[in-house]
């Protein structure tokens, strides 16, 4: 069971979760329909992800009775899975270079981070040891998964970079903007958004 505060965390979480939710979905919706690369793929379900575990654990955490413990499993589970899959993906594909493959290797620690801190805080709330995976850090992890989800999904509206490297890169003069090729319809010779 949660505490007052608590509850008052996971309302927050669940209403910024719902909310970012469906910004996506509009950005998705209103983005050109091409066939995305494996990257733009991955980084459109890792924010979509990250916004639904969040979410999930959020409002199972706030019906009366439940422990928050058993979603934040489940969910974590999911995660886990879903980023193994993700790893699967960018290593086979042949879309893929070596340097931008080395690039998401950021996204991917974050997200094992993540969901691995959910998996231990639901096992934690579950079995009512929660010395350490308790419900402050599971707290804490669905904030991060918040903001992970908002950084992956900027990096799939923008078409760029946003991590800590191409952020020092960029105030640094140096562009760091993977290249793409030119597609038909980009009249600047800058790089194809997708």
């Amino acid at each position: 069971m949660l505490t007052a505060s608590y509850r008052e965390v996971f309302t927050i979480v669940a209403t910024c979760a719902a909310g970012l939710t469906g910004l996506l979905f509009v950005a998705i919706s209103v983005a050109p329909r091409q066939r995305a690369a494996v990257i733009q793929q991955i980084r459109a379900a890792s924010a979509l992800l990250a916004f639904t575990n969040a979410l999930a654990v959020s409002v199972f955490g706030l019906v009366p009775g439940n422990n928050a413990g058993y979603a934040a499993f489940v969910v974590g589970v999911v995660g886990i899975l879903f980023t193994a899959a993700s790893v699967r993906s960018i290593v086979t594909s042949r879309d893929v270079s070596a340097q931008q493959a080395w690039r998401q290797t950021g996204l991917i620690v974050l997200l094992f981070a993540a969901f691995g801190s959910e998996f231990a805080c639901g096992i934690g709330l579950s079995s009512n040891n929660t010395s350490v995976f308790g419900p402050g850090l599971l707290s804490n992890t669905l904030a991060a998964l918040l903001l992970l989800g908002i950084a992956r999904a900027w990096e799939l509206v923008g078409n760029r970079d946003t991590g800590v490297l191409a952020s020092l890169a960029v105030l640094a003069g140096r562009d760091h903007r993977p290249t793409e090729p030119v597609g038909p319809g980009d009249q600047d010779g800058g790089p194809a958004r997708r």
